[in-house]
């Protein structure tokens, strides 16, 4: 198998969803790879469902001596030629394994846009033997170049989706069934891990700005992750326990979005925010934080409205206004929807991705098809 794909991501967010839709154009393309994933992840199950080659591979951390070394003896046995890996644990493992494999040809996902540390073994591995450093965003790329990353080295290729699940959606009284909304409420929803830099806790705050506003606004929070306690305790100290509704980790996203009036990404750090391009196919106003890739998909008064990040007060009048304007709410829908079909589909976003592995194969003169 020419290429190995790893993915050492414990749960079901962007970057898995990413790894996902490459793994089916590879197939599509006869290009031999095989899929090392966790065990029992969300990605190990839909990538068996969806029939790829997807292998079982703990990866306990970046450092897992067993790990690098079944995956190297992988990589020998099968002629590996080489690796994409998608996250930063990955990144360690399978850099260390194609070391020991000889594996000519590396390839890295950048997904986040937290700061690459400065220090040595940082800098060796986002360089060492690196052919091509893919970005989601220009918003990550600049804060690799920042990290001390040769620009050279750094290809964007934005996030795509797979539209189809969102065309086949559920009718809008989905979640008002679920939920036993009244026909007037206003459903405002977030589809995020639960953790910090995504911001929940703005939403919140700004939700109890909303609630002398408009008190038929309801939020709904979709994902689970370690703040659950911490968000909760925070409804509770606000007083909005009656427009604040945690859903959990769901897999019906497409009929929960087409339940929504609003989308809200409120994150103060998000490398491209891939839930935007899903409210966007489900036609859907997006209120978001100006920062990182963001403003590279919400276009301010045209496919949404940008506001700062970490400011309730931002956050809750920029969704007053969509609430209080629902023409607008309606024109920045349609608009986000045209642009999400010109611009961000799977297929693009696998297509430039595999014309990076035969640009850097050519520079060495690998055939990655036999």
């Amino acid at each position: 198998m020419n290429i190995f794909q790893i993915d050492a991501g414990k749960e079901w967010r962007g970057g898995q969803r990413q790894s996902l839709f490459l793994a089916k154009e590879l197939i599509k393309r006869s290009y031999p790879f095989r899929l090392y994933v966790q065990p029992g992840s969300p990605l190990h199950k839909k990538a068996l469902d969806a029939g790829l080659p997807a292998i079982a591979l703990k990866m306990r951390g970046e450092t897992d001596a067993w790990a690098i070394l079944r995956l190297a003896g992988s990589m020998k046995r099968f002629g590996c030629r080489l690796i994409h890996c998608h996250d930063a644990h990955s990144v360690a493992v399978g850099s260390a394994a194609a070391s020991l494999a000889r594996v000519p040809l590396r390839v890295i996902s950048r997904n986040v846009d937290f700061p690459i540390k400065k220090n040595f073994l940082s800098q060796m591995k986002y360089t060492k033997n690196i052919d091509v450093i893919i970005a989601v965003s220009q918003g990550i790329k600049k804060v690799l170049e920042d990290g001390g990353i040769d620009p050279g080295l750094i290809k964007v290729i934005p996030d795509g989706i797979d539209y189809s699940p969102f065309e086949e959606a559920a009718s809008s009284q989905y979640l008002r069934r679920e939920l036993n909304f009244e026909p007037d409420d206003f459903l405002v929803g977030i589809v995020a891990h639960l953790a910090d830099h995504k911001g929940h806790k703005y939403l919140i705050k700004a939700t109890e700005i909303l609630k002398e506003k408009a008190p038929r606004i309801k939020v709904i929070i979709v994902g689970e992750g370690p703040l659950r306690m911490e968000l909760d305790k925070l409804v509770k100290r606000t007083h909005v326990e009656e427009m604040v509704f945690f859903l959990g980790f769901r897999e019906d996203i497409p009929n929960i979005l087409a339940s929504l009036d609003l989308f809200v990404l409120s994150s103060y750090l998000e490398g491209m925010g891939s839930s935007i391009l899903d409210a966007m196919a489900s036609r859907l106003p997006v209120v978001a934080t100006r920062t990182g890739g963001i403003p590279e998909v919400v276009v301010n008064g045209e496919t949404g409205l940008l506001v700062p990040p970490m400011s309730p007060a931002a956050l809750a009048k920029a969704i007053l206004r969509v609430y209080e304007n629902r023409e607008l709410g309606d024109r920045l829908g349609q608009k986000g929807y045209e642009v999400v079909h010109q611009k961000f589909s799977a297929e693009a976003m696998a297509t430039k991705v595999i014309s990076e592995y035969e640009r850097i194969a050519r520079l060495k003169n690998i055939n990655l098809l036999t």
